[in-house]
């Protein structure tokens, strides 16, 4: 009898077999965010693109957000559940993707203007279906773990999400052979491939309910309100942790954007890969070592490993505004030993503590917005959240481009008149690129000065580090626990 009343979720084989299968849409959505990462010196020797120009193309990714298209779709999520919204919303993400595959290649004009409108119209579409798609995960998550390893499963979602990341920036440009188009339709078709796996995942889903229903189980059903967002916006440790989110997400996802030309212009690293044929194993060692993409993709690789073992930690443990604490500092370390200071080895430390903040921040900010906000409800704070966020996201994915460009007018002029010169010449686009990153690595176009963009993101370290104190302080008035282990409460 017992055994009968028992919900696919209580299997904890299916609640991770559920997991895997909406978290392969995560990973094709972040590959292709994040797949530009690597392209910059792409962009700019094969299509021209200025650094600004370039933040414009991957900021565009938030624009319809900026008009609160997310929190329609959390709003939708709400109302019309995880089955209609998931699917009208992994298509449109989907649908974009394409678009810019095919922008990339031409398919819309030749032009550097036709591919660069079709590409930011493409971009515009996928990012209203992967912010919202984020949100929609993570209301699935919470459905099939909550009052389980909630934290842990957000973990290992993020996870797979940051696998995707890693294989993007580390390897996108190797597995391109230095052509944009074969990189977009690459990462296109990995966001198809997650969509189709969230259609089978449906099944379980319309299973579950069933279930839920007939035990009486199933929570109830609101109506969305605006009084709801209303209480939203007035709750104190619900406004901190969304202005968190923008502080430290900001000082990330665009970073991540900007690393391996960081790296290449500050350290001497490489773009591409060389022959290795006949290196010795420590000489591909401090190749791999010395490459742009490669070192930048240990960021999200780093977090592969630690999220799911933080996320345990606040399973167990609580402590979760704390580690937010942690995780602002140890972004404040990171960002300086990338503007001010010129050692690889620091370098390397930055990079490092950069990768375990990305790890400790989100494993306690996620199941926090759960003890905050109910859980029928929590579509709606989700998208409110990353609403926020993308305003943050835009504005430092096109900044330090901005900026970038205002520091170093030389580079521009220099970079320009190489291309335009080595175009006369009649070689091939990936030619172009070959030979201007020779030209770079020989001295002959000056290197990007980083400084002052990264500067802008130790600043919003210190901003992370006061919101995370102004949560603690808030949580101990209003209760919610976030302190505690899961399945806790004051």
């Amino acid at each position: 009898m017992e055994q009968a009343k028992r919900l696919l979720r209580d299997s904890a084989a299916l609640r991770f077999s559920v997991l895997f299968m909406i978290s392969v849409l995560m990973f094709g959505t972040y590959w292709f965010q994040d797949v530009l990462s690597p392209l910059k010196g792409l962009f700019e020797s094969q299509l021209g693109l200025t650094s600004s120009q370039y933040g414009l193309l991957v900021s565009s990714t938030t624009w319809a957000n900026l008009a609160l298209m997310i929190i329609l779709g959390g709003m939708a999520l709400d109302r019309w559940g995880i089955r209609k919204t998931g699917m009208a919303l992994a298509l449109i993400a989907t649908i974009g993707a394409f678009v810019v595959a095919l922008g990339s290649k031409g398919y819309f004009g030749g032009s550097k203007k036709a591919m660069m409108v079709s590409m930011v119209i493409g971009r515009i579409l996928f990012g209203v279906g992967l912010e919202t798609t984020c949100v929609l995960v993570s209301r699935t998550i919470v459905k099939w773990f909550k009052g389980h390893e909630l934290a842990f499963a957000m973990g290992l979602n993020l996870l797979v999400a940051r696998l995707g990341s890693y294989l993007a920036i580390s390897f996108g440009l190797d597995w391109s052979g230095g052509s944009i188009s074969v990189a977009m339709i690459t990462a296109a078709s990995l966001v198809l491939f997650g969509t189709i796996l969230f259609l089978a995942y449906l099944i379980f889903d319309v299973r579950l309910d069933r279930q839920t229903a007939a035990g009486g189980e199933a929570a109830p059903e609101e109506k969305f309100k605006f009084s709801d967002l209303g209480k939203l916006l007035t709750d104190h440790s619900f406004i901190y942790i969304s202005l968190l989110c923008v502080a430290f997400y900001s000082a990330v996802f665009p970073f991540l954007q900007y690393a391996p030309d960081l790296l290449v212009n500050k350290f001497g690293f490489t773009f591409a890969m060389p022959d290795m044929s006949g290196m010795t194993f420590w000489q591909k060692v401090s190749t791999f070592f010395h490459n742009g993409p490669k070192v930048s993709g240990l960021i999200p690789l780093g977090t592969m490993f630690f999220t799911p073992i933080f996320g345990r930690l606040v399973d167990k443990k609580g402590r979760a505004a704390s580690i937010m604490i942690l995780g602002s500092i140890l972004l404040i370390y990171a960002h300086i030993t990338l503007s001010l200071l010129n050692s690889v080895v620091l370098g390397y430390t930055g990079l490092f503590a950069l990768g375990v903040a990305f790890s400790l921040v989100p494993a306690a900010m996620w199941p926090s917005v759960a003890k905050i906000v109910a859980e029928n409800k929590l579509g709606t704070a989700y998208a409110t959240m990353f609403t926020i966020q993308n305003y943050g996201l835009s504005l430092f994915y096109w900044g330090i481009g901005k900026v970038l460009d205002l520091a170093n007018p030389k580079v521009i002029a220099e970079m320009q008149a190489a291309r335009e010169a080595l175009m006369a010449q009649g070689l091939a686009p990936e030619a172009v690129s070959t030979r201007i990153d020779e030209m770079r690595a020989a001295g002959e176009i000056a290197s990007y000065n980083y400084t002052i963009p990264i500067l802008m993101l130790v600043a919003l370290g210190v901003i992370s580090i006061f919101l995370a104190l102004l949560l603690r302080n808030a949580d101990k008035r209003q209760k919610y626990g976030l302190e505690l282990p899961s399945g806790q409460s004051q």
